[in-house]
């Protein structure tokens, strides 16, 4: 029922605005945007997703082949010296659906933060987001404001403000 839902409303924002693949890049530039300062965790929710997407997107590739390669060791019984050809390929069909499965989470976690990337900041966020712009010009780093938005900001350009100013402080 859940997945039904999620199904419906990721077709809905697909019709509206992006293809899955620019979702999916979008996803990856708000996670390259977003900085790695634990300070960020106390004002934002967003800080432990794009933590966990980063930790997804960097081990499951690696556990999927792992978990493949298992699947079908163990399942094969080479282990225990009775091995076949014919086990392993008993085992593939299950082997292909876990690795498929780990495979298909860190696209999830891009496909979900690209939606979230390109969503408008609520009005509490956006006022914060227009003093934080305001305060970075005031500091003089004007050549980088040009690619942030002063009309209706999304999460990536409030990404982008804090890239911006962490990168500035040091």
């Amino acid at each position: 029922m859940v997945a039904a839902i999620i199904a419906i409303r990721l077709r809905w924002y697909l019709s509206m605005n992006l293809s899955l693949v620019q979702i999916i890049k979008l996803g990856h530039k708000y996670i390259e945007f977003w900085p790695e300062k634990a300070e960020l965790a106390h004002y934002f929710a967003d800080y432990r997703a794009v933590q966990s997407a980063r930790f997804i997107c960097r081990i499951f590739p690696a556990l999927a082949l792992f978990i493949f390669i298992m699947q079908l060791y163990f399942s094969s019984g080479f282990l225990l010296g009775s091995g076949t050809i014919a086990n392993v390929l008993n085992a593939l069909p299950q082997a292909v659906v876990y690795g498929l499965f780990l495979l298909s989470m860190p696209v999830q976690a891009l496909v979900i933060l690209g939606v979230k990337a390109d969503k408008f900041l609520p009005p509490s966020l956006a006022s914060w987001y227009y003093s934080g712009l305001e305060k970075a010009k005031e500091q003089g780093s004007k050549n980088r404001l040009s690619d942030l938005t002063n009309t209706k900001p999304r999460y990536i350009d409030l990404a982008q403000l804090l890239q911006l100013t962490f990168t500035s402080r040091n």
